[in-house]
């Protein structure tokens, strides 16, 4: 029983290694980042990235919901004392995870799955936290009457596609577009 448990262990540690590794790259190198540097960054062989993965959309798919879910927890531990603060620092980081994550979507698009737009970009977790800030931010006045959480999202994959590849100029340009042109 204890090598089971072993080996259980063992593979839940590849997977997170190989998921590691492949958020490093694609962040790195895009979507056409190589498989087999994946595995050799993570220490596993090319075989044990196919058992956990067995294709490269089905890794693509895993690194994209998982920085996703890791961006949505981060805001959901934000304790609501700063609202407007909270919202912009939140809507930067995903511009900047989506602009630096380039041609991920695209090439989940693509793939032999055929997975819906929504399945991808992960959209009812990102729009379900980015409503809770919204209302945080309105109820204080810190936003403008009709700004929705859709046009928020709007702005932020807008920006972060126009700028993609580069996260430095997507941080600048939601920043202005946030606190708008005037001095």
């Amino acid at each position: 029983m204890d090598r089971v448990k072993l080996l259980r262990a063992d593979g839940r540690r590849n997977r997170e290694r190989i998921l590691a590794a492949a958020a490093e790259l694609v962040g790195r190198d895009g979507a056409q980042a190589s498989l087999e540097e994946v595995a050799r960054r993570a220490g596993v062989g090319s075989a044990t990235l196919h058992r956990h993965f067995p294709s490269r959309q089905a890794l693509l798919e895993a690194v994209f919901r998982e920085g996703v879910a890791q961006l949505c927890a981060r805001a959901t531990a934000k304790p609501g004392k700063e609202p407007a603060a909270e919202l912009a620092d939140w809507l930067e980081e995903l511009t900047v995870y989506t602009a630096t994550h380039r041609g991920l979507a695209a090439a989940l698009l693509a793939g032999p799955d055929g997975l819906s737009a929504e399945e991808i970009c992960c959209t009812g977790m990102v729009l379900d936290v980015l409503n809770v800030l919204v209302a945080r931010a309105s109820s204080v006045g810190a936003l403008h009457a009709g700004a929705t959480t859709e046009d928020l999202m709007q702005l932020a994959n807008a920006i972060a596609v126009a700028n993609e590849d580069d996260p430095l100029t997507a941080r600048r340009v939601l920043r202005l577009a946030l606190t708008g042109i005037r001095p």
